[in-house]
């Protein structure tokens, strides 16, 4: 069964200094959430996070985590990611979006391949969040293609965001089905179209094909899915967070 998480860069806002953090741990934790992704908190110690974590019922199975520091100090983080038992670090974006094409995706494997080795050592995967630049092709191939290719299977997962791939053009479902055994979370975010304008909108709220995309993950060993709305259009971020969770209860998820 997979279990459905918050991406708390919706709720960024909220988590800009420890005590907010842990009120609005404990904010998801009642809408009935029982995972998170830690991404643009406050800094944290591993130690509160994880007392944090038990206290509010959760599990954090992914962060977005500063790729300076990834880079500079892999072990480390992978260390310290282990105190509140989360096994992948994830970058929430490559250093400067791929804007120079072949010669930045070729600087960031160079980069980053090494840092996702170094983390493996202890069991720690790397992990990419995609938005659309990442479907650029050079000779035909997508530069998500090329990771699937060029990162270690071992020590590599994709966090794959279901609005991004929808904006690039492409089929949320189908990459999902493609990436299969690499993509043990995935972010569920939806799109709405208000006036001439794409808007990102709770889960079920939108025109993305969740059933498809459901059936997809399943097929796919996706472990947990996380709900993001990185621009709430003047709503309550959590009462967003709230009807994306009951949308997904409504069709069998936990």
């Amino acid at each position: 069964m997979m279990m459905i998480g918050a991406q708390l860069f919706t709720v960024r806002e909220f988590t800009t200094n420890l005590d907010d953090f842990a009120k609005t741990l404990k904010r998801v934790s009642d809408i009935g959430y029982k995972a998170v992704q830690v991404s643009a908190t406050c800094a944290y110690e591993p130690q509160w996070l994880a007392k944090q974590l038990k206290k509010n019922g959760l599990v954090c199975p992914v962060t977005h985590t500063n790729g300076d520091l990834i880079k500079s100090s892999p072990l480390e983080v992978a260390q310290n990611h282990q105190v509140f038992d989360c096994g992948i670090v994830g970058l929430g974006m490559a250093p400067g979006g791929f804007q120079n094409g072949m010669e930045d995706y070729k600087n960031f494997c160079a980069d980053f391949i090494s840092a996702a080795n170094e983390m493996n050592k202890v069991g720690v995967k790397f992990g990419y969040h995609n938005h659309h630049v990442e479907f650029q092709k050079f000779d035909g191939v997508t530069l998500l293609e090329r990771m699937f290719s060029d990162f270690p299977k071992d020590a590599f997962e994709f966090i794959l965001d279901t609005y991004w791939v929808q904006y690039s053009g492409g089929n949320p479902a189908n990459w999902i089905r493609k990436l299969a055994g690499q993509v043990n979370c995935v972010h569920f975010k939806d799109m709405q179209i208000v006036g001439q304008k794409q808007l990102m909108a709770p889960v079920g709220e939108g025109n993305l094909c969740w059933d498809e995309i459901i059936k997809a993950c399943e097929y796919a060993g996706t472990k947990y899915v996380l709900v993001e709305q990185d621009d709430c259009n003047g709503e309550d971020p959590f009462d967003c967070l709230k009807r994306s969770f009951e949308f997904l209860k409504s069709k069998g998820l936990e």
